[in-house]
């Protein structure tokens, strides 16, 4: 049999969380995908209940009828109630992540995309170095970098446009952006951003704006001096080798329609310079996606809500829109997946 949809792993995340019951109430129809989703059989039946959703069990060498919602069970370690913390189930929820991760590398899955997890309580679980999804997929994969994007639709700048926001630095504070943007790190982050946005987007000729450091992006040097020796530098050379760079451009006029619609993607240089304005901009549709793997990741732009836990008042847009982005960025890699017995 040849496979038309995609398959798309899930993974349900924090099981306090909302995002078990956001997964459940997924419609695969409404992708053309099929959509699997790692985690607890029960937990997942109770959350989907509150959706109205009716789940199967996820069998890899049949491809069931579109608009069914597949579970592939993965046991929790101990009971989850809805908002209630556990560090016992933290080893479940990387288990999630190993088995999608498994699944991706040998083509089961096309791509998977993540629902929100806990970094706290899976380091109180003893996982000490844990910092998040993005580097435990990197570690995961042997990546040596990756780098983070999020991206979301947002018609206010241009009809159909796309906001995509790439960072040079992540989870860093402020005091120590400016020594972790060196020009080996800066090159390595450009070429990963370039390198995806054409592999993973389809886009032939990516252009990219790159914000710069400082205020005015260093006005000349009389507000910093990174943008004169560190960025300029390597635009320069990686412009010799023909990427297409704008920049650095001052952060407080890049934001703006005319100069965004001249470029494919956003370089902020940290966390609060870039992300800030795109989920302001995209209105919690917003969607976390990890460039430089070797796989397609998606994911939220939240966190795991352990207010709105159980509920059923939790907005699922972010997620939507996540697994509406793996499954557009699994089609221009030419990947659907298929049962390991196909391959």
């Amino acid at each position: 049999m040849t496979r038309t949809r995609p398959t798309i792993a899930i993974t349900t995340g924090e099981p306090a969380g909302v995002g078990p019951e956001l997964a459940a109430a997924l419609d695969p129809a409404a992708f053309g995908a099929r959509l699997v989703l790692l985690g607890d059989r029960e937990l997942l039946a109770a959350r989907a209940a509150l959706a109205g959703a009716r789940l199967v069990d996820y069998q890899p060498d049949t491809d069931p009828a579109p608009g069914t919602l597949e579970v592939l069970h993965l046991p929790l370690a101990t009971p989850s109630h809805p908002g209630q913390l556990d560090p016992a189930n933290a080893s479940y929820v990387l288990a999630l992540l190993d088995r999608a991760v498994d699944g991706c590398q040998r083509g089961e899955f096309a791509a998977m995309v993540t629902a929100p997890l806990h970094k706290g309580v899976v380091r109180d679980a003893g996982h000490e170095h844990f910092t998040g999804h993005t580097e435990y997929l990197a570690e995961r994969t042997g990546t040596a970098q990756v780098v983070m994007m999020l991206a979301g639709d947002c018609p206010t700048v241009a009809p159909d446009y796309a906001l995509r926001v790439a960072l040079a630095t992540t989870h860093l504070p402020l005091r120590a952006v400016a020594d972790a943007i060196t020009p080996a790190a800066l090159e390595t982050t450009l070429r990963i951003v370039h390198a995806d946005l054409r592999t993973k987007f389809g886009i032939a000729q990516p252009t990219i704006l790159v914000a710069g450091l400082n205020p005015h992006a260093g006005e000349g040097g009389h507000m910093g001096r990174e943008e004169i020796e560190v960025i300029e530098p390597v635009l320069a050379k990686l412009r010799a080798e023909g990427m297409q760079l704008v920049g650095p451009l001052p952060a407080d006029t890049l934001f703006n329609p005319p100069v965004l619609t001249r470029g494919d993607a956003v370089l902020a240089m940290y966390h609060d310079q870039g992300l800030p304005v795109l989920k302001h901009a995209t209105f919690g549709q917003g969607v976390n996606l990890t460039l430089g793997l070797p796989i397609v990741r998606t994911s939220v732009d939240h966190g795991t809500a352990l207010d709105l836990a159980g509920t059923g008042r939790a907005d699922g847009g972010s997620l939507i829109a996540a697994v509406k982005l793996a499954c557009q960025l699994a089609e221009t890699r030419g990947c659907t997946g298929f049962p390991p017995s196909r391959r």
